[in-house]
């Protein structure tokens, strides 16, 4: 089979043990990418199975009746609002998809970011760099307020790790946040508005959805301290759109960390936040580690390998036609 890996962003899937999955396949890989819709279809026009990173890749119409060669669309991670799952149906093609969410990996970059902005790493290190000295003061954890904003499975994984650094721990959300803040002894906000006054640093841990969507306000932000921090490692869609850049202009919040950007992959530094000394951008890697690039990439060429040899599918759309030949 021709297999065509469309979002390799970190060129890193040969150096995984798993890759050895695919052996025996003709299998290519894209970094980069595509410059427009011509170019991506013209790089999966042989595909017989497209592997594609959560929401990396817009899979349509469109894109289908230009590729009458694909059969199967292997989605890295579980669910893709970037996938026409019916679209798909129509034409034939299996949607297979992943079963594992490990919170570990954007739980640890979150509490680096928030370390690494209050102690002003970044902006220290690219002073030494220059040739120059320190020119500000940072920061502490301890004794500072930490608000959490989802007490999910990360949220309370950045949680415990900021409260063993000295951090008071501050929740707001809904009722399972609000149940698992009493089960751990955190405090809970009285509400919303509080969260934001109150907190030295913000983190946003909401699962993204139709209720929870352009959930944080530029309002929000207007409520938060000169000296405190707004993190985002969960998704950009969370915040009202402009929202951070112009409260970080108008000096509330003082800092902010982030991870996640409407439109990505971001290119050649063309985002407002890259310009601001204030801000640490990283480039969604909250996900990107070893191990858990294995977890996940291992159970999706497993997908591909059960496709190939006629096994049973874990189907993103069950009553799809199953082309294997």
């Amino acid at each position: 089979m021709n297999i065509v890996i469309a979002d390799d962003y970190q060129n890193c899937v040969r150096k995984l043990d798993c890759f050895s999955l695919l052996e025996g396949h003709s299998v290519t890989i894209h970094q980069a990418p595509p410059e427009d819709r011509a170019a991506y279809i013209e790089r999966l026009r042989d595909a017989d199975v497209l592997v594609v990173v959560r929401e990396r890749a817009h899979v349509d119409a469109e894109l289908l009746a230009a590729l009458p060669r694909l059969k199967q669309v292997a989605l890295v991670g579980r669910h893709s609002r970037y996938i026409d799952y019916a679209a798909c149906t129509r034409h034939g093609v299996a949607v297979t998809h992943g079963i594992f969410a490990s919170p570990i990996a954007p739980a640890e970059l979150t509490v680096a970011l928030i370390l690494a902005s209050r102690r002003q790493v970044v902006f220290e290190a690219n002073r030494m760099r220059a040739g120059q000295w320190p020119a500000t003061f940072s920061s502490r954890l301890d004794g500072s307020t930490l608000g959490i904003y989802g007490l999910g499975v990360i949220g309370t994984r950045v949680a415990r790790a900021c409260a063993a650094l000295g951090m008071k721990v501050l929740v707001w959300g809904g009722e399972g946040s609000a149940q698992r803040a009493h089960e751990q002894g955190y405090e809970m906000a009285l509400s919303k508005q509080d969260l934001f006054t109150r907190a030295d640093v913000l983190s946003v841990h909401l699962r993204y959805g139709p209720r929870s969507a352009r959930a944080v306000t530029r309002a929000d932000l207007d409520l938060m301290k000169p000296s405190a921090l707004f993190v985002n490692t969960a998704r950009a869609e969370l915040v009202e759109s402009d929202a951070l850049e112009q409260a970080l202009l108008a000096g509330r919040p003082g800092f902010a960390a982030v991870d996640v950007y409407e439109n990505e992959p971001i290119m050649n530094g063309e985002h407002p936040l890259l310009k601001m000394d204030n801000v640490v951008c990283m480039p969604h890697l909250g996900w990107a580690d070893r191990e858990t690039f294995e977890l996940y990439f291992g159970e999706t060429f497993e997908q591909v390998r059960l496709f190939a040899t006629g096994g049973a599918l874990r189907l993103a759309n069950p009553e799809v036609v199953v082309r294997r030949a």
